[in-house]
């Protein structure tokens, strides 16, 4: 087997095997009883996967640009761009739906092998070392404390992980101006599979280059000119999903806003060592064979001034960069971060592995001056054959005791720096010094024999050790620091399986009720309801459902299901479910309605007046004396409160207070008893609900209704009764809506559109904005490419030596 595919099997073997081996022994699913469902990964990333399983089985409700599940209809393209594009993730169809957790587990382990390949094959291909210290570091990689604590729960990211080296390994094509076609490609891939974390890589790689170029001697504008095209081309090719996705995120309701503020420098240090955990400070962890070689690179003589400083110098300048409001901001693309602020990290562990690689090596190859002289740059004079492996070129070798000694001084003193940090602990401690003393002593062994066997069993210890330690350590504290949610069980089974045996959609949606098992419970178990969670929330999404009484938290963005007779019957939910059971509704208005003639309703401050301005009729009463008349049910708004609320002996708790979170109006039952008030935790507004008027009401609604209606993946179509007004679809009115014949005007948020007095049809259709333009763009990208292509390559032929040889002859024969 070829070294370079040794390299990259053992990678990614013993990446996987650091991962489930953490896991197990952290007893973590799926190798014990604790679970994963913490925060997004419960939230969105497998609800979306289920999701994805759907549509791969032609099961969902709704196609690739739009979703009719998950908040009362949404647009679904930027989400597939932002969660689902990775071309790992068609792989969740292999299995079962109700095994998507393990699926989603199998993917993540895969991504972060592939990552730890990708980083070996790059390192070989960089300069010559051995094989086996290219699998080490490239596994150091993708085992890496942000891999660890921060992308095993969002898998989205480590799509990320795996562009960085694909990244730098363009850059490589670049300044050798090989692989016209491949590059783009390659770029393409990595910003459609996660476009965030691939713009991140894209910067690393970016600096990656410009240290090569300055190693190499062929810094050059040419060279920067054709990474910069490469890089457009390939962002272009990508436009299609790209444009959605950032569109998608102009109409989002705004999220949390927060002035970045760096962490302590200790802090940040202590997270350089194995087993250390914290949300809002850098995972910067990697093995410590890793800042021991880099930092051996100072003190070797041996290796050019410029190779010796510069790879440190870019260590030290990312790791700054990371902690300056600025630079913070570019590497974020200009908006701080929800959550976690060093979601850069990775960038800089995938630097820190090839100033290591440098230690090992000669630096790279050298360009070839006389071809750059006579036109040709590009072709590298390091040994290379067309049958040779540059790994097998002569290197600077293995660093000498002054170097190991120099190296282990830099991690002593880290390590000694980072004492005052609270997020240190003991193991980090034993398990740094450990791995310091057995790296530092594989490098003093000797190379051959059964000492190099020695030494590959020191170095691969150390990293199995310590990534295994950290895993388990991040699993535990993950569990106990982040939100968690049930794992799926049986009971979610037997949930799902009654929402699909009710389901009527499109004649009336099902919703999955409470208790909510995580932020996307429709997309998980099925059904059309309102909760939704996602970074693309509509704004005018979460301002509906906020006027009608609607709860949330994530400041918005994570919108939960309303359990109200009114809003079940303006959204036509015909069946939910509610203390353990599908309970069936007979007051509820189909997809489609026809409205009279007027201005759209104007909410104000009560979500029961909102209601009743959206429903046209009066169906609340206010309580007399604290108390509602007797027969109505008492119905609870108190957006703020957290407690538990009381009517009789029926109890509910609510979990509010603005600005983070929201309480959702809430029932407390039938008012029984004459004068019988409610027992409340903080102030809130009644409302008593006389279910005659309600049922008067859709009554009168049901008589102008839609007489048929069809939906599509991407539309609605409805037969209406003749006579005019407005007709209003029960979906919200999110950018992308197109209707024949007529301009859609909202209701009170809703999709709507006035009609004549003798139409009697609506056909809508939703394309996300910024599909078309992104095709355009996408095709324009395509042909450059072509374009660009076809030059290199009638140059090529114009140049090789046949032809001139073909030419020179059919000259001397015309003679």
């Amino acid at each position: 087997m070829p070294k370079n595919s040794r390299a990259c099997l053992l990678a990614a073997l013993l990446s996987v095997v650091a991962v489930c081996g953490g896991d197990a022994v952290a007893r973590v699913f799926p190798f014990g009883p604790r679970h994963r469902a913490v925060n997004d990964l419960a939230n969105q990333f497998v609800p979306f996967h289920a999701h994805l399983w759907d549509l791969l089985r032609g099961r969902a409700d709704g196609g690739l640009l739009f979703d009719w599940r998950a908040g009362w209809g949404t647009s679904f393209l930027p989400d597939y761009g932002t969660y689902l594009s990775s071309p790992f993730a068609p792989l969740v169809a292999l299995l079962p739906r109700g095994d998507v957790e393990y699926a989603v587990y199998a993917i993540t382990v895969l991504k972060t092998a592939v990552a730890a390949a990708a980083m070996a094959f790059l390192l070989r291909r960089l300069g010559p070392g051995a094989w086996w210290w290219a699998a080490v570091l490239g596994a150091s990689y993708a085992l890496c404390g942000w891999s660890l604590a921060e992308g095993t729960y969002n898998p989205m990211w480590l799509d990320g992980l795996i562009a960085f080296p694909l990244l730098c390994l363009v850059g490589e094509w670049v300044r050798e101006g090989r692989r016209p076609l491949l590059g783009p490609l390659v770029v393409a891939v990595c910003w459609c599979a996660n476009f965030y974390t691939a713009y991140m890589a894209t910067l690393g790689a970016a600096l990656v280059l410009l240290v090569r170029l300055a190693v190499t001697d062929s810094f050059r504008a040419r060279t920067l000119g054709r990474a910069a095209v490469t890089t457009g081309i390939g962002v272009g090719l990508a436009a299609p999903l790209l444009l959605p996705v950032l569109l998608g995120s102009r109409q989002a309701h705004p999220g949390l806003v927060r002035e970045f503020a760096p962490v302590a420098g200790t802090d940040f240090l202590a997270r350089l060592l194995p087993v250390t955990y914290g949300f809002a400070t850098p995972a910067a962890f990697v093995c410590t064979a890793v800042p021991l070689l880099a930092g051996t690179l100072l003190f070797r003589r041996d290796v050019p001034g410029r190779e010796r400083w510069l790879w440190p110098g870019l260590c030290a300048a990312v790791a700054a960069s990371m902690q300056w409001g600025p630079t913070h901001l570019l590497w974020h693309a200009f908006a701080t971060p929800n959550g976690s602020p060093y979601r850069q990290t990775f960038v800089l562990s995938g630097i820190l592995v090839l100033t290591a690689w440098t230690a090992l090596t000669r630096g790279g190859p050298s360009v070839d001056r006389r071809a750059v002289a006579d036109g040709s740059e590009g072709v590298p004079d390091d040994g290379r054959t067309a049958h040779g492996d540059p790994a097998d070129a002569p290197a600077h070798g293995r660093p000498g005791r002054r170097a190991v000694a120099g190296g282990s001084a830099v991690v002593l003193v880290l390590i000694l720096a980072a004492l005052p940090s609270p997020v240190l602990t003991p193991w980090a401690l034993v398990l740094a010094g450990a791995g310091l003393a057995a790296v530092a002593g594989a490098l003093l062994l000797p190379r051959r024999g059964r000492y190099g066997v020695l030494a590959a069993l020191l170095v691969t210890g150390t990293l199995l050790g310590q990534a295994a330690a950290t895993t388990a350590y991040a699993d535990r504290e993950r569990l106990v620091r982040l939100d968690d949610y049930p794992p799926l069980g049986p009971e979610q089974e037997r949930r799902a399986a009654a929402l699909a045996a009710a389901d009527g959609w499109p004649a009336y949606r099902t919703d999955p009720g409470l208790p909510r098992i995580a932020g996307n419970d429709p997309l998980l178990l099925g059904g059309q309801g309102a909760a939704y969670y996602s970074s693309h929330t509509p704004a005018v999404l979460t301002a509906t459902l906020d006027a009608l009484g609607g709860g949330w938290t994530s400041r918005g963005r994570n919108l939960q299901g309303l359990d109200n007779p009114v809003t079940d019957a303006l959204f036509g939910v015909g069946a939910r479910w509610r203390d353990g059971e599908v309970v069936r509704t007979d007051t509820r208005l189909p997809l489609v309605t026809v409205r009279p003639p007027g201005p759209p309703p104007v909410y104000g401050r009560s979500p029961f007046r909102n209601q009743e301005l959206l429903l046209g009729s009066r169906v609340y009463e206010a309580p007399h004396a604290g108390a509602c008349r007797v027969g109505t049910e008492v119905f609870l708004w108190a957006p703020d409160a957290t407690g538990p609320a009381r009517l009789g002996e029926r109890e509910v708790r609510l979990l509010g207070g603005r600005p983070k979170r929201q309480a959702a109006m809430v029932s407390l039952g039938l008012q029984r008893t004459p004068g019988l008030r409610p027992s409340l935790p903080g102030p809130g507004e009644l409302g008593c609900l006389d279910h005659e008027r309600l049922r008067a009401a859709v009554a009168a609604l049901r008589a102008r209704a839609a007489t048929s209606v069809e939906v599509t993946p991407s539309g609605i179509r409805a037969v209406l009764p003749p006579g005019g007004g407005t007709a209003v679809v029960a979906a919200p009115q999110t950018a992308g809506w197109r209707c024949e014949d007529a301009e859609p005007a909202p209701y009170g948020g809703l999709l709507a559109v006035p009609l004549g007095s003798g139409r009697t049809e609506l056909a809508c259709s939703f394309r996300p904005p910024g599909l078309r333009a992104g095709l355009a763009a996408g095709a324009a990208a395509g042909l450059v490419l072509l374009f660009r292509v076809g030059l290199r390559s009638s140059a090529g032929l114009e140049s090789s030596p046949g032809l001139r040889s073909f030419r020179r002859r059919g000259r001397a024969s015309a003679g």
